[in-house]
């Protein structure tokens, strides 16, 4: 098991996550189609070259998703109870296809849960950046978590 349990966090801890990932032209077309999302910023060659970026742009969705992603086997694998909230998810920078991503993760915030005896909520801090360091998704997630003992 990768991740870590409540008590085993605290406040200011971060993670360099490894896993990377180059996104590609399937990716994003399958998660827009999937979602039902018909931007041509995301599906039309020609409609995205007459946009501000000149290129497909990916779907932010997808960017955000990825993110938590890459974030999950160094924090909540295996003691998960549930994922609580995502908040203040930003997207500053675009990601187009062939961009390689990797994530960070800072503990922002824990606190014992009230109703739960033996959990916790852990308060991360992801962010994604691109190949040239760029930041492009953050958020904020709270976690429950198992505790260890």
């Amino acid at each position: 098991m990768a991740g870590r349990f409540f008590d085993q966090w605290t406040v200011g801890d971060s993670v360099e996550h490894e896993i990377r990932r180059t996104v590609t032209e399937t990716d994003n077309l399958l998660f827009s189609t999937m979602t039902h999302n018909p931007q041509p910023l995301h599906l039309d060659v020609e409609a995205a070259k007459e946009s501000g970026f000149g290129q497909i742009l990916v779907n932010s969705t997808f960017t955000f998703a990825l993110l938590v992603g890459l974030s999950v086997g160094d924090t909540t694998l295996g003691t998960l109870v549930a994922n609580l909230g995502f908040d203040k998810v930003v997207t500053p920078n675009p990601v187009f296809i062939g961009d390689t991503l990797r994530a960070r993760s800072e503990v922002i915030g824990l606190r014992e849960s009230k109703s739960r005896p033996g959990q916790g909520i852990v308060t991360f801090r992801h962010e994604a950046l691109n190949q040239r360091g760029e930041v492009v998704c953050s958020c904020e997630r709270s976690a429950l978590l198992k505790s260890s003992a």
